[in-house]
């Protein structure tokens, strides 16, 4: 009985010095770190800015930063490292750009060709298409709607039509 109290006692009280206990307070549960005899934990265990528990209830969720924030200075760099830094940059923007340039030179190519296959197919459909040319405009009377529908104009001067 004894060995058992001692053991329970041991576990919560290492417990409760290792877990990040909640506070609840008028405005709402907050995130406090307890600090009870712990000298060896590392401050990132204690979060930077006290924020509430997540509505979630996933308290083990660590806050996600912006890639802004993440950004590494360059100003605690010597002069030739910046330099270095600087010329390796310049190299990569040239890179991208020259990949753009090829992507956008790729592209209009293939534009111009599906501009031109469309265009070879629209001359190609004209002249093989049957025309016969109506002299008398009654027969447009007599036409129904579907028919209608179906006549195109087309300029006979440059087809070889007699």
């Amino acid at each position: 009985m004894l060995m058992i109290n001692l053991q329970l006692f041991l576990l919560i009280r290492n417990f409760s010095m290792d877990k990040i206990a909640f506070d609840h307070t008028d405005e709402g549960s907050s995130l406090n770190c307890n600090e009870d005899k712990t000298e060896n934990r590392s401050d990132s265990a204690c979060p930077s800015s006290v924020r509430g528990k997540p509505k979630s209830g996933r308290i083990w969720k660590s806050q996600k930063l912006r890639f802004a924030s993440i950004k590494k200075s360059v100003q605690c760099k010597k002069s030739s490292q910046q330099h270095a830094f600087r010329e390796e940059i310049k190299h990569i923007k040239e890179l991208s750009r020259s990949i753009k340039e090829t992507r956008r030179r790729e592209n209009d190519i293939k534009r111009l060709r599906r501009e031109e296959n469309k265009r070879r197919k629209i001359e190609n459909e004209r002249k093989s298409e049957i025309v016969q040319v109506i002299k008398n405009p009654a027969k447009l009377k007599r036409m129904r709607k579907k028919q209608l529908r179906m006549i195109e104009r087309r300029d006979i001067s440059k087809l070889n039509v007699v």
